[in-house]
């Protein structure tokens, strides 16, 4: 699979802190989200025993902002619409997995959950989740998003961004948005690129070469 990079000015080396907790039950996990509690900026990824709290250095703060700016752009562009969930928990005891993603979107399936509080008991889970991974991490997270039936799932390290697709119980890595399927990956990377001298300037070129793909079709 050819993927892209993105050439930065200042490649960053550091995005994350990470503490790493293993052989924690459910319940443990689940008493260290109360003890911390939700006005927090740590993120907490949970899987199989094992805890992962990321916190956020400016390096993944701007890329998680961008990126996404970058969905809800598209969105708004297409005509489609959208629910996003932000970095809101995606608890499954059922699966012994929980997560708190840098950015999850309802889009296809935005009718169901539309001006209600999910519950991933009947609901289905986002149709789209990002992650920003700068730093090591010890969860595999591909495994943990396809067991809870993330259809799309993209993933970005400060120099590559990679978007997976769902496909039976596992990911397949694809260079095209099954979402945004008319918009070529380079754009994200261009986006990105431009973003870091002018995130304005950047979104207007944005929007315009996206009106312009629209007059072309």
């Amino acid at each position: 699979m050819v993927t892209t990079s993105i050439l930065l000015n200042t490649p960053p080396s550091i995005g994350e802190k990470r503490v790493i907790f293993y052989n924690l039950n459910w319940q443990a996990y689940q008493q260290i989200v109360r003890a911390i509690g939700e006005n927090r900026s740590a993120h907490f990824t949970y899987d199989r025993g094992t805890l992962e709290i990321t916190m956020p250095l400016e390096a993944h703060e701007f890329y998680r902002e961008l990126i996404g700016r970058f969905i809800y752009f598209l969105v708004a562009e297409f005509g489609l619409r959208i629910k996003t969930m932000g970095s809101t928990r995606l608890d499954r005891e059922d699966l012994d997995r929980g997560a708190e993603p840098d950015n999850a979107y309802y889009i296809q399936n935005q009718p169901l959950v539309a001006g209600k509080t999910v519950n991933l008991e009947q609901d289905p889970p986002p149709d789209l989740v990002v992650e920003i991974d700068i730093t090591h991490t010890d969860i595999k997270k591909l495994e943990l998003y396809a067991s809870m039936g993330v259809p799309e799932f993209w993933r970005f390290n400060g120099r590559v961004g990679r978007i997976y697709q769902l496909q039976g119980a596992a990911y397949q890595e694809v260079e095209i948005s099954p979402t945004f399927g008319q918009v070529p990956k380079i754009k994200l990377y261009e986006f990105l690129t431009e973003a870091q001298e002018d995130e304005v300037g950047a979104e207007q070129s944005l929007r315009q070469w996206i009106r312009q793909q629209k007059v072309n079709d």
